[in-house]
């Protein structure tokens, strides 16, 4: 009796296993890949991590992430986590804590391409910071494409 409980549980666990399978999460799309789909001349933002979460993109400067023009509007400020960079001029973008290019400012080169996360490191003691020394994550309130010699602040 206790052999066929024990291949009744057995056939059953494995039932399961073809119903649900170990690998139903899907791995999740991470920066590299949005940088190979993301469209040339532009900065992406997004919200999490691993450039999950888009808030939105641009191709120039926006002086205020919290208005209703640009690229980023409303409450897209104060909310980007991660950044991608697929700008073709060769320039970096500089991007600021406080709108009107202000409040200090945190590069993004174009041979770094994307910052998976400005919380650096698995402990998230580790900031990306801005010229200021105020912590990037979610402060980001204006950016504008600068040659990489103006700035003095990069991402890691």
């Amino acid at each position: 009796m206790r052999k066929m409980l024990a291949t009744a549980a057995a056939l059953g666990l494995a039932t399961l296993g073809m119903l649900v399978p170990a690998g139903t999460a899907q791995a999740a799309v991470g920066c590299a890949d949005n940088y190979d789909e993301a469209t040339s001349g532009y900065m992406y933002a997004y919200w999490n991590d691993r450039c999950e979460g888009y808030i939105g993109r641009s191709a120039g400067e926006d002086s205020d992430w919290g208005n209703s023009t640009g690229g980023f509007q409303g409450s897209d400020e104060n909310r980007a986590t991660s950044l991608l960079h697929k700008g073709t001029s060769g320039l970096a973008v500089a991007f600021y804590r406080l709108p009107g290019f202000d409040g200090g400012h945190i590069c993004l080169t174009q041979s770094e391409k994307y910052a998976s996360t400005l919380v650096d490191g698995a402990d998230n003691y580790a900031f990306d910071r801005f010229s200021t020394g105020y912590v990037a994550d979610n402060r980001i309130s204006s950016h504008r494409w600068v040659e990489e010699e103006a700035c003095n602040s990069f991402m890691h």
